[in-house]
């Protein structure tokens, strides 16, 4: 299924059981799948056109009301078109809201440059108190939502919209401020989020192949990190990768390089936007462009061993 789909699926059972909950999207309702929660809600459901600021103020003040408002819309607008909304309107004030940006990075393909956020990550943990959290798959995804809505504060969820490969089992148990060791070694860690994690263990067999153990780590929740995993797997192989799908500043690459300078200083390189603006194209181009590829990871693994 589509990520938007189990979203909606697991909504309307939330919706459900707490009253509480209201949904405001800045037009893109068809976008974000929002379609049945409108039908089943429409008390509870507003659009207020492409208007994210308004609509920030808006989700802020039903907050101020006891509410726990989820907003919807693409992930640039999402973050750094209502910065200071969220900084002022939420996060110093105190508000319980949800954000959900759609389509972070290359996802957003088609729609080009200027609605690919390779800067939202860096953009949101500057604000106190934020939590940031990307899902890597429909079941990280639908196990997550309970937590997001559970937390009293203000979540970030950087959700790719479309069908991702199947990271986790059913089993899956979900830690919203702890990160998923997705396989164990001894020689390097490669630290990744969101659709780098399929990458990532791509990346992996191919180094296995030519006798490297790759420890590989999903950091699912950017802020605040899981320092106590980031240290220990430090400790065991001294060599790192992070892999993104965002800039390479204010990311998971500098979220990690800041836990392990303090720390447990080792030789770290980062795969990810390297300080450029995002353009049209699919996926599979895209990542060839950027240089995500299982590759490309594999290749800068090998460089952080030879240091």
């Amino acid at each position: 299924m589509e990520m938007r789909s189990v979203l909606v699926q697991k909504l309307k059972q939330i919706m459900d059981c707490n009253e509480k909950i209201v949904i405001i999207n800045a037009d893109l309702a068809k976008a974000a799948g929002l379609a049945e929660i409108i039908s089943r809600f429409p008390k509870r459901c507003f659009n207020v056109g492409v208007a994210e600021q308004n609509m920030t103020g808006v989700a802020a003040g039903i907050s101020s009301y006891g509410f726990v408002p989820l907003i919807f819309t693409f992930a640039p607008f999402a973050t750094r078109r209502i910065c200071d909304q969220l900084a002022v309107s939420v996060c110093y004030a105190r508000q319980n809201v949800k954000v959900f940006g759609l389509d972070p990075g290359i996802s957003a393909e088609y729609n080009g440059g200027t609605h690919m956020s390779f800067e939202d990550i860096g953009v949101l943990r500057s604000i106190p108190e934020f939590v940031i959290f990307e899902p890597c798959d429909t079941i990280q995804l639908e196990k997550s939502l309970d937590s997001v809505v559970n937390h009293n504060g203000a979540v970030y969820i950087r959700m790719f919209r479309k069908e991702t490969p199947k990271i986790f089992c059913e089993d899956y148990d979900f830690d919203l401020f702890g990160s998923d060791l997705l396989k164990v070694g001894r020689d390097i860690t490669i630290f990744c989020t969101g659709i780098m994690v399929e990458e990532s263990l791509a990346a992996g067999k191919i180094l296995e192949n030519i006798g490297i153990s790759a420890e590989i780590i999903n950091i699912h929740t950017i802020k605040p990190i899981d320092k106590k995993t980031i240290i220990n797997s430090a400790k065991k192989t001294k060599h790192i990768v992070t892999a993104e799908n965002h800039n390479v500043f204010g990311g998971l690459f500098s979220a990690v390089s800041e836990v392990l300078s303090e720390n447990y200083p080792v030789p770290i390189g980062a795969i990810g936007i390297c300080d450029k603006f995002g353009q049209v194209g699919k996926m599979p181009f895209l990542k060839k462009y950027y240089k995500l590829t299982s590759e490309d990871i594999a290749k800068k693994a090998k460089e952080v061993l030879a240091r």
